[in-house]
């Protein structure tokens, strides 16, 4: 499944010499984009601190800083643990933030690794990459607010860096829709737009189980343009240069 895989890699080693600040920006962008979903338990302090490939104080101080900032929560006693909260927040920032100068690098370099993914997604992607990415699209259709909905389109993409069969892939695609995410906080999102872009997921769902590569790429490129294209228009005045 795609969220087993993508959760393997939340939890791969820690590379020195940044493990703090590399393991608060990992777990942070996994809870934030529902890779680690609301009221899942973390593993044990000592299993998360082999897995990571840190010191169980190192990993202390990362835990600190998500339960000080509000995405994980830890419980004592009987049952007790640390978990991802509830309603954990979306993205950094906020809309009184600036938009980051370099953002049509981050759109460009989403393009790359999932266009690259779709293109070995379209040979190698089972039936239960298929049925992951329909589901992803129902969770976005019946969604009721954005944070639903957004939760539910990284999975769909996600299951198509699952696809590849290329771990790696899944963990890039981590990185970039956490940039992402935080690009996508200062805009407004109409249902309308929201409607157009399922309905190009569902299209990308016909396409691949198809194997028809051309029109999958052909679709995804038109897709992650529009993206671009709804983040320069509905950015604050002056930000979309």
């Amino acid at each position: 499944m795609a969220r087993d895989a993508a959760v393997a890699a939340v939890f791969e080693p820690v590379q020195p010499p940044t493990t703090f600040e590399e393991t608060v920006e990992r777990l942070g962008s996994a809870i934030r984009l529902g890779i680690l979903g609301p009221g899942m338990r973390l593993p044990s302090e000592r299993e998360l601190a082999e897995q990571l490939g840190i010191s169980r104080s190192t990993l202390r101080q990362a835990i600190t800083t998500l339960v000080q900032s509000g995405h994980l929560i830890s419980v004592r006693g009987r049952g007790g643990g640390t978990f991802v909260v509830q309603a954990p927040p979306l993205a950094e920032g906020s809309h009184a933030g600036p938009v980051r100068e370099d953002w049509r690098d981050v759109v460009s370099l989403r393009l790359a690794i999932e266009v690259g993914a779709a293109t070995l997604a379209v040979d190698r992607a089972g039936p239960e990459d298929l049925d992951r990415m329909r589901g992803c699209v129902d969770r976005m259709a019946a969604a009721t607010e954005f944070d639903g909905y957004r939760r539910a389109d990284v999975c769909f993409h996600m299951a198509i860096a699952q696809g590849s069969r290329v771990p790696r892939l899944m963990a890039l695609m981590t990185e970039v829709h956490a940039e992402m995410a935080e690009l996508i906080a200062h805009i407004a999102h109409p249902p309308e737009v929201l409607e157009h872009s399922n309905a190009e997921h569902a299209r990308l769902v016909d396409a691949f189980a198809r194997r028809d590569e051309a029109d999958v790429i052909a679709l995804l490129r038109r897709h992650l343009a529009g993206t671009e294209h709804i983040l320069g228009g509905l950015f604050p005045a002056g930000a979309a240069t």
